[in-house]
């Protein structure tokens, strides 16, 4: 048992890992995942666009959570209700594009005729796939990272969410108690999902340290994130309900973010990028109390 383990404030393990090639799309749950300084390898490195070239989302589309990605060696399948698969090449894009996510333009590059139109077809409006340029550098916020430079990719803002298995339980009771059947964390689009600690700790860690074979890795979570209506659509059927938002409501309004209702922690990678995580890796940490 490495020295940091026993004398932190918290201590757990990694129970699952999630990845989301294409944003808003389904995700890929995975045992383990390559951890880049812009969170998971392939995490949000395509993005939907529409015919403006804005960003497309389950906020108006929830019938994305049907499309179901399947990573491969040197291909990312894409499989929904009624359409074949379509195949995106790793290493494979067609042509320079301009893109808006959160009023932001970024770099990106078109995945093609075929691509667009599977999504235009299976969304019912003119849509297009692009692909993250690896050669520019979008960065969280530094008003929340302290002002570290922390790159991602198509991600709302931050490279890894972290959550808690206590959370959701904790969630879940509350569920029951009006009446209303469990939901699985997936709702919440996390990338890490910690076990071992109370509901909502994530809220008040320092820096996560990972326990990675040799290696350490530091994820420091530095916003509490803020959430729209997509954990009240259904993954299993893209349908929308109100259940969730309305029970967060009565007891996660976050007064950092001005009375936002918030679930997981949008985190940072302090140290460690290039090292793989694992499920069941172990992890420690200290609260903090601002």
């Amino acid at each position: 048992m490495s020295s940091f383990y026993p004398q932190s404030d918290v201590s757990g393990t990694i129970a699952r890992l999630f990845v989301y090639p294409v944003k808003s799309c389904a995700g890929v749950e995975v045992q383990e995942a390559l951890l880049t300084e812009t969170g998971l390898d392939l995490d949000r490195a395509w993005m939907v666009v529409d015919a403006r070239g804005e960003f497309v989302t389950q906020r108006s589309r929830p019938r994305m959570a049907l499309i179901r990605p399947q990573i491969k060696a040197s291909e990312v399948v894409l499989r929904a209700p009624g359409m074949l698969a379509l195949h995106l090449g790793l290493d494979t894009v067609e042509a320079p594009a301009n893109v808006t996510l959160w009023g932001e333009a970024v770099p990106a590059w078109d995945m093609g005729a075929v691509a667009a139109q599977w999504f235009s077809d299976f969304l019912g409006q003119p849509c297009r796939l692009v692909r993250f340029d690896p050669d520019h550098q979008r960065l969280s916020s530094m008003r929340w990272t302290g002002g570290i430079e922390a790159p991602n990719q198509f991600s709302d803002g931050f490279p890894v969410l972290v959550c808690s298995e206590g959370s959701m339980q904790d969630l879940n009771a509350r569920l029951a108690a009006l009446g209303h059947p469990a939901v699985g964390v997936e709702r919440f689009r996390p990338n890490v999902v910690i076990a071992g600690v109370q509901p909502h700790d994530e809220d008040r860690l320092d820096v996560i340290r990972l326990e990675c074979d040799a290696a350490e890795v530091h994820l420091r979570p530095v916003k509490p994130c803020a959430r729209c209506p997509i954990p009240d659509v259904d993954p299993a059927t893209g349908e929308t309900g109100s259940a969730v938002g309305a029970t967060l409501r009565t007891y996660r309004q976050d007064k950092r973010l001005d009375g936002a209702i918030t679930f997981g922690m949008n985190s940072i990678v302090l140290h460690g990028a290039g090292t793989v995580l694992r499920v069941g890796q172990r992890l420690a940490a200290d609260l903090r109390f601002d």
